[in-house]
């Protein structure tokens, strides 16, 4: 006996419904299509449960029902619902979970109000909360639904669907259940709450669900694009940049000749090193002041004698961008970009299939935004198979494995190098003023030393001209003359600050000189008298 064909694929939204599947061999006709009951499996029997019929339309239940072909061996083959239906007020659960919606006062019983109000019924199958969250989005859309599908049919030619919104409006897709429970109800219109109504009209149009997909990548497409470039151009730039900077080579050259000279052994006579390596330049540390490392040593040595490669960060400016990129989040929104056109152009032969509506702006519309977009989105892919070759040959060029190499990995390493090369030019100009205000300082702290000292030996030379003084008078009138005249010479040295000072001693020996004339003189005249 062969098995019953496969059950047929469900109805698109708002399409023609699917042709019933034939019958079953040896079978009776088959079920209606959305008559309730579950699919059938092939090769597996499903049984119909005796389920009562409600008194009038419920809600749903949004459960996730278990396929029966997951059954065997679980606890629910001991498990009989169907008797509970005997015991269960199924009248009151009816009225509890009614899919009418009835106002306040009719539900408490109020008959004391003086004001008779009309009865008023909704209709809502959809979940409580979904329907909810979707009359908030439909309040702020401020759109009625009849405006909602034109500009849904028109592609939002008028932009007047904002992008944040078309978005949010994917959330709230008519789901196959809910298409077929409004469906049921469509002769119900009126009673239909809003929420419910918004899902019914939408499920009407056909594939409404890829029209407003197509539509939101249509209005996020040159954002994207614009954010993917620049990441694309960053890591070109950096590679090319990184390979031909001489500065970097030479840089990397005066670091492998210290390397070697202070490595001895198997880690010593190295050709080359990881590019790692660079970022722990920092920590050997110096034996004799231990803020100074190894790359503040370097820094000052380049200073001395090879001053271009100060200048590094002027060849490579591009890796401290191409660092931030993340090669396998830049794929993925490119293939993202990549899927939406193509499931555009998917849904495009789709629309030239059917017969032409002259409210559908869909085939026209969006065949000049594939026409546009897949030019530039061409662009951007060449411009991606360049830059991953140009960042292969950089990472071969210094040793690495291009296989585990990402770009943010790499280039990071860059980054965190001029980082720390950076900080360490700035430390080591800090220390040369620290030694420079130490120098001052020593060399002002010796000269008050030696002015102090100057003025102590003054002070001292001053003790003796008084001491000497006091003891040098006489009874003699020529000598008190004398050291009188010497005396008052001396105050006035002290007065004009030449006590100290040859002109002092010039003084005395005239003060001696005309003493000793003056006394000559004078007996010279008392001869003379005589």
């Amino acid at each position: 006996m062969a098995p019953p064909p496969p059950p047929p694929p469900p109805p698109s939204f708002g399409g023609p419904p699917a042709p019933p599947p034939p019958p079953p061999p040896g079978g009776g006709p088959p079920p209606p299509p959305g008559a309730p009951g579950l699919v059938p499996t092939p090769g597996f029997a499903v049984r119909k449960k005796n389920i009562p019929k409600p008194g009038n339309p419920l809600k749903s239940f949004n459960w996730a029902k278990l396929p029966d072909n997951k059954l065997a061996g679980t606890v629910w083959n001991d498990i009989d619902d169907e008797k509970l239906y005997k015991t269960l007020d199924l009248d009151d659960f009816d009225r509890a979970f009614s899919a009418y919606q009835r106002q306040q006062n009719e539900e408490n019983g109020d008959t004391n109000s003086t004001i008779s109000l009309p009865r008023h019924k909704e209709l809502s199958v959809v979940d409580g909360r979904r329907a909810q969250n979707c009359i908030i989005l439909l309040s702020k859309l401020k759109m009625s639904n009849r405006e909602m599908a034109n500009c849904i049919m028109s592609m939002d030619s008028q932009e007047e669907l904002p992008r944040d919104m078309c978005e949010q409006l994917l959330k709230y897709v008519p789901t196959p259940e809910e298409t077929q429970l409004l469906a049921e109800h469509s002769q119900e219109l009126e009673q239909m709450a809003r929420a419910d109504r918004f899902l019914y009209e939408m499920s009407k149009i056909i594939h409404y669900e890829q029209r407003l997909k197509a539509l939101c990548f249509k209005k996020k497409f040159t954002e994207r694009l614009s954010e993917a470039k620049p990441k694309v151009v960053a890591i070109l730039n950096a590679s090319r940049e990184v390979i031909r900077s001489r500065r970097l080579k030479k840089f990397l050259e005066v670091v492998l000749a210290f390397g070697n000279y202070m490595n001895r052994g198997q880690r010593g006579n190295a050709s080359g090193f990881k590019l790692a390596s660079l970022n722990k330049i920092i920590d050997t540390r110096s034996s004799v002041h231990r803020n100074i490392t190894l790359l503040h040593y370097l820094i000052e040595t380049l200073e001395k004698q090879f001053p271009d490669i100060l200048k590094l960060e002027n060849d490579i400016p591009h890796v401290r961008q191409a660092c931030k990129v993340s090669l396998t989040e830049l794929s993925k929104e490119i293939n993202m970009l990549r899927s939406g056109l193509k499931d555009i152009e998917k849904e495009l032969e789709f629309h030239r299939n059917r017969p032409l509506d002259r409210r559908d702006k869909f085939a026209s519309v969006m065949s000049d935004f594939i026409t546009v977009s897949a030019y530039n989105f061409s662009e951007l892919e060449d411009l991606l198979a360049d830059m991953k070759l140009k960042f292969e040959k950089v990472v071969r060029a210094f040793g690495e494995d291009p296989s585990n190499a990402q770009p943010d990995d790499f280039f990071g390493v860059f980054d965190v190098f001029l980082s720390s090369f950076a900080d360490a030019k700035l430390e080591n100009e800090r220390f040369r003023r620290q030694r420079e205000e130490e120098e001052k300082r020593a060399r002002i702290e010796a000269q008050m030393k030696a002015e102090s000292e100057k003025r102590r030996a003054n002070r001292r030379n001053i003790e003796k001209g008084k001491a000497l003084l006091n003891g040098s008078l006489t009874s003699n009138g020529v000598e008190e003359e004398q050291d009188t005249g010497e005396f008052d010479d001396l105050i006035s040295a002290l007065r004009t600050g030449d006590v100290f000072g040859e002109d002092m001693a010039k003084m005395k020996r005239n003060r001696r000189r005309a003493s000793s004339q003056t006394g000559e003189t004078r007996e010279r005249l008392g001869k003379v008298a005589t």
